[in-house]
């Protein structure tokens, strides 16, 4: 019998820390597909994915996560549409210490409206400590979206913080999950 295998994504701008929470959290040495920066103008980071990270983690009942890290740069964006199909849920992180993260995260925001309408979704504050920018003023920045969803400042290169996004995901597919049984039962 084939284990259940579920698709997870990890999407956020450039230098975000995507492919540094997979590897982080990956059960497998992660497939990377890392190349040199040809926009160092935008962002001064010298190598960036450019199709898409691949972690795994074994659940304990045999069940598969597969981790997929997108692109961060918006030129890619037709990749998170296709990566989009069959997801139960995406990771969105920030960087913190850009200039203006709220920014930065706004094409995420809306690429994976659907799925965040649908499944779920969870915000990651990368380097939180750095910048101005508060867990407050995400939360107000999404609420003027209307959007409610789980904002956590982490640390991507700390399993714990990484799993912390995990957990308030698959916490959020569950409930989602739950309400539909709820709902098609009582119709």
């Amino acid at each position: 019998m084939k284990p259940v295998e579920f698709k997870l994504l990890f999407s956020g701008p450039m230098g975000a820390g995507k492919t540094t929470a997979i590897s982080t959290i990956s059960d497998i040495p992660p497939v990377s597909t890392e190349a040199r920066n040809t926009d160092l103008e935008r962002h001064g980071k010298t190598h960036t994915t450019v199709a898409m990270d691949y972690g795994e983690i074994a659940l304990p009942g045999g069940e598969q996560l597969r981790l997929y890290g997108m692109p961060g740069q918006e030129r890619f964006d037709f990749m998170w549409k296709i990566s989009s199909k069959g997801a139960l849920g995406v990771v969105l992180l920030s960087d913190n210490s850009r200039p203006d993260p709220l920014a930065d995260l706004a094409p995420y925001i809306e690429a994976f409206a659907d799925l965040a309408q649908s499944a779920a979704m969870v915000i990651g504050i990368n380097r939180s400590n750095e910048g101005t920018t508060t867990l407050d003023d995400y939360l107000d920045w999404l609420e003027r979206r209307d959007l409610r969803l789980p904002v956590f400042s982490v640390d991507v290169r700390q399993r714990d913080d990484v799993l912390l996004l995990l957990d308030a995901l698959l916490s959020q597919i569950e409930a989602h999950n739950l309400l539909k049984t709820f709902s098609t039962s009582t119709a």
